[in-house]
């Protein structure tokens, strides 16, 4: 994946600002090894495609009744890539994940409690509506992050959308004690160009939830936002074509962030749910 630049006072890890912050005590910079389930799919390597179903075929494959590749990757001739990863989440409920990405959007302390290693920089494009969380916060919203894919540093736009807009129309998602599904459009975010979609769906098990994460980049999932993206696909697709080097880096990335994110979720969730996202000011705008 093409590098970002680096943007004058975007920082890995706390300084002294982020440290005052009311949450900072959830910030642990040590991360568990990833899953032996993914250190196996990381020794497998690349998988026949019919193993990783596209996009198209998500709705019917997502829930985890299907025989379907929970954990692995696929790159596809047109230089896209699927990648699957599942995270058991003791403690989390489904309606916690929707809190979570209702509430760290606006702060970039938040936002690194989530990847410690790897998360730089989070805003919302646009201010959110006033007095709302999770769900109804987060989805219709943009949010610009820097972060780290392996050693490369990306700036994306993470473009929330209905879940009902992808196809997935599960009627459990209408209760957040049984199941929630975060979806968006993953596109450049120096750039009006889109590169691919993600699905992260939790369901609740016994003792907590399981999560699971689909990527698919690149290749025909490649579009414009508007005239000028659109005008520069062909060159988006070049330029943007993915390697295994890049499935790889994605893959441990979301089975790092993922567990972290469990370890802490229950305990914040349970002291900060009631705020209303007043904790911490909010950083409206990312240009």
């Amino acid at each position: 994946m093409k590098s970002s630049k680096p943007i004058d006072g975007r920082y890995l890890g706390y300084q002294a600002a982020d440290t005052a912050q009311s949450f900072a005590h959830f910030f642990n910079p040590h991360m568990a090894p990833v899953a032996p389930h993914v250190t196996a799919a990381l020794d497998r390597g690349g998988v026949p495609a019919p193993l990783l179903p596209g996009f198209e075929d998500a709705a019917e494959n997502l829930f985890g009744g299907a025989d379907v590749l929970e954990d692995g990757y696929v790159l596809t001739p047109d230089g896209g890539m699927r990648v699957s990863v599942r995270t058991a989440m003791p403690g989390v409920t489904p309606a916690m994940i929707d809190w979570w990405f209702g509430w760290h959007g606006d702060t970039p302390a938040k936002y690194k409690l989530w990847h410690p290693q790897a998360h730089v920089h989070v805003g919302w494009r646009e201010t959110p509506p006033a007095g709302v969380t999770g769900r109804t916060l987060y989805v219709g919203q943009t949010s610009i992050v820097d972060e780290y894919i392996g050693s490369t540093l990306i700036r994306g736009a993470i473009r929330f959308v209905p879940p009902a807009s992808l196809g997935f129309t599960d009627r459990s998602f209408e209760d957040d004690r049984q199941a929630t599904i975060v979806c968006a459009r993953i596109g450049l975010g120096d750039a009006p160009i889109d590169i691919g979609y993600l699905a992260h769906h939790v369901r609740a098990v016994p003792g907590g939830s399981e999560m699971r994460s689909r990527f698919w980049m690149g290749g025909k999932h490649v579009g414009g936002r508007n005239l000028l993206g659109s005008l520069a696909v062909p060159i988006a697709k070049l330029v943007q074509r993915l390697t295994e080097n890049d499935a790889r880096a994605l893959l441990v990335h979301c089975a790092e962030e993922m567990p972290h994110l469990a370890g802490f979720l229950p305990a914040l969730h349970g002291e900060f749910s009631h705020c209303g996202g007043a904790d911490a000011v909010i950083v409206p705008k990312v240009m």
